[in-house]
């Protein structure tokens, strides 16, 4: 087969190489786009990670692709229609840093409560005063965490540990895990009504789009903490400024933003302005955020530790070898039954 894998830092392309003994392998940097297509379209197997968005206009070009391993749980960068008509294969990495993302929310949630960054940035200069870094205990202070999958486990787990008090909402409840780690399932509406920290993780989808919003805010407390590291669409950005702005929320968290991979270069959000497809608004607000002092943006970095890292790429190779056996594991999209091409 002929496999091609993007966004590669150049110690991650090791991981890759044993597929070369009977493939025909090509390794990249760079994100797959719409402008380099075309200089990959023979590729049966292609593997991305999320800064490469897999629209239909990208998909197109590939004339034999049987297969996309992507290196990630979520597949909202993939067009699922156009997989779908062409029997396209996803497959995803649905298990790799439950513990690692739960271990940011509470890096991103300990930098406000304690006010580090400002701390840090300060004793740099030189002026080690404490005017206005008086922070707050998380001991004693109300969790609301709104999916409870395999992350969200992992941070009422350590919810519980730092002495908070968790209530949580899922679709599907789990009763039993409820009852060992001590917190109860509650509606939507009164997780939003009981927290002191909101803290998000469910995937992108059209029930969760813009999930937090105006209204939501309008239920919360005054002085809410917010933590996202789930999808940036989850949360209405341009009314999270608004609640910013009221002082409805006091501090935010984020690994995610929407519009994301255009935000991250400012020539193509140059660009974009010109662009029905982008929101300029939604951009503009994302800019806005980036420069509030109670706001505290990292890269959609969360997952980025070298064991969960090491966890993508191995569960990757292994994806592509399953298909390339025709007996596909971890799809996404796709039919278990589906045989792969010959390599």
């Amino acid at each position: 087969m002929k496999i091609v894998a993007f966004e590669l830092e150049p110690w991650e392309k090791s991981a890759f190489e044993q597929l070369a003994e009977q493939h025909d392998l090509v390794l990249e940097s760079e994100p797959l786009r719409n402008d380099n297509a075309e200089r990959f379209s023979d590729a049966e197997v292609i593997s991305t990670f999320i800064y490469s968005r897999l629209g239909a206009d990208v998909l197109r070009q590939f004339e034999r692709l049987r297969m996309i391993a992507t290196r990630s749980t979520g597949i909202d960068h993939i067009d699922r229609g156009e997989c779908g008509r062409r029997n396209i294969a996803v497959s995803n990495v649905p298990v790799y840093g439950d513990n690692t993302v739960a271990e940011h929310v509470f890096g991103l949630l300990l930098t406000i409560s304690h006010r580090i960054w400002d701390a840090v940035d300060r004793t740099r200069k030189g002026d080690f005063t404490l005017s206005e870094l008086r922070g707050f205990d998380l001991q004693g202070k109300t969790l609301g965490v709104i999916g409870t999958g395999a992350i969200g486990r992992h941070v009422i787990q350590i919810a519980k540990g730092f002495g908070m008090t968790v209530v949580a909402h899922d679709m599907r409840e789990d009763r039993e895990f409820a009852e060992r780690l001590g917190f109860e399932y509650e509606s939507l509406e009164n997780v939003f009504k009981q927290a002191d920290v909101l803290t998000l993780h469910v995937p992108a989808s059209p029930k969760t789009e813009n999930l937090v919003g105006d209204d939501a805010f309008a239920q919360m407390k005054d002085g809410v903490v917010l933590i996202n590291t789930a999808r940036g669409c989850v949360v209405d950005i341009k009314a999270l400024v608004r609640a910013l702005g009221q002082g409805k929320v006091a501090a935010v968290g984020l690994d995610v933003l929407p519009e994301e991979p255009t935000i991250r270069e400012e020539a193509e959000l140059l660009r974009s302005m010109f662009r029905k497809e982008h929101d300029l608004e939604t951009l503009l607000a994302n800019h806005l955020l980036l420069r509030l002092r109670n706001v505290y943006i990292t890269p959609h970095s969360a997952f980025n530790t070298r064991e969960a890292v090491k966890r993508i790429l191995d569960t990757t190779v292994e994806n592509i070898m399953a298909f390339e056996r025709g007996q596909p594991q971890n799809l996404a999209l796709g039919s278990k039954s589906q045989e792969a091409p010959g390599s």
